[in-house]
C-alpha cells in the first residue's frame, strides 16, 4: 500500500498525557493536530471538554485516556469515567485493562470489563481502544488478551501507555496482529520517537500510532520523500 504524507499523519494520535500539562500546552497540541491533520489528540480524561472545543468543526478526534496509566479501577468506575468523557466531548476512548486480574488469570473479569467498555463506547458510536501494557505481560498473556479481544471486538488493541518501563515493540505488534487479524486493529504506542520506528510499526501491522513526536516524525518523512523525489512511500505488510 502506498502512503502519502497525509495518510501517515492520519495514523497518528498526537499525545500529551503529562500530569502538569496546562491549557496552553493542550492548545498547542490541538493547533499542531490541526496543522498536520493528525487523526486524534490523546489526552487525559479531564481535558476532554477543553480539547473538543479547540477541535470543533474539524475531523480531528478527541481521545480520552481512562484508568490511565495503571488500569487499577473497578469496571463500574471505568464505565462511569468513559461516559463522563464522552459527554464532555471525547469521541475516542483508550482504557487500560486491570493487569492484576489478568495476572490472577481471572479471564472472566477481563472479558466482562472489555465487554462493558466496548458496549458503553459503541452506545455513543465512539471507538474503543484496549491498552494491554505489554511491558508487564508475558507472551502468553498478550496472546490471551488478544484472543479475548478477537471475541469481544473492540476497535483497537494497544501495546502500551508509554508510562511503563518500556513501550511498543515490533514483535508485540506482529504477535497481536497475528491473533486478531482483520477483526480488530492494532495501535502501537510508547517510545516511538523517529520516522524509522514509526515505519517499522506500520509495517508490523499497526493501524494507529500514539506518540508525542508526531510533528518530528512527519517532518522527517517529508524530508525523506523530498530527498527521494517521491510523493508516496510503499509499505508492505
Amino acid at each position: 500500500m502506498k502512503y502519502t504524507i497525509d495518510d501517515f499523519a492520519r495514523l497518528i494520535d498526537h499525545t500529551n498525557l503529562h500530569a502538569d500539562a496546562s491549557n496552553e500546552d493542550m492548545k498547542k497540541l490541538c493547533d499542531e493536530a490541526k496543522k498536520y491533520h493528525f487523526k486524534m489528540v490523546a489526552i487525559n480524561q479531564v481535558q476532554s471538554k477543553f480539547c473538543s472545543e479547540q477541535l470543533k468543526n474539524t475531523d480531528i478526534d478527541t481521545g480520552a485516556a481512562i484508568a490511565f496509566p495503571l488500569g487499577q479501577q473497578t469496571i463500574e468506575s471505568k464505565v462511569f469515567d468513559t461516559e463522563d468523557a464522552i459527554k464532555n466531548g471525547a469521541n475516542e476512548i483508550d482504557y487500560v485493562i486491570n493487569i492484576t486480574e489478568l495476572k490472577n488469570k481471572n479471564y472472566a473479569y477481563i472479558k466482562e470489563e472489555m465487554k462493558q467498555m466496548v458496549d458503553i463506547c459503541h452506545k455513543y458510536h465512539v471507538p474503543c481502544k484496549v491498552i494491554f501494557e505489554n511491558c508487564y505481560l508475558t507472551k502468553e498473556e498478550i496472546k490471551k488478551l488478544a484472543e479475548i479481544a478477537k471475541e469481544i471486538k473492540p476497535d483497537f488493541i494497544k501495546t502500551s501507555t508509554g508510562f511503563g518501563p518500556s513501550g511498543a515493540r515490533v514483535e508485540d505488534v506482529k504477535l497481536m496482529k497475528s491473533i486478531v487479524g482483520d477483526d480488530v486493529k492494532v495501535k502501537a504506542a510508547g517510545g516511538i520517537r523517529n520516522s524509522d520506528d514509526f515505519l517499522a510499526m506500520v509495517r508490523a501491522g499497526a493501524d494507529r500510532i500514539g506518540c508525542s513526536a508526531g510533528v518530528k516524525i512527519i517532518e522527517a518523512l517529508k524530508e525523506r520523500m523530498k530527498d527521494d523525489n517521491v510523493t508516496t512511500i510503499e509499505i508492505n505488510r
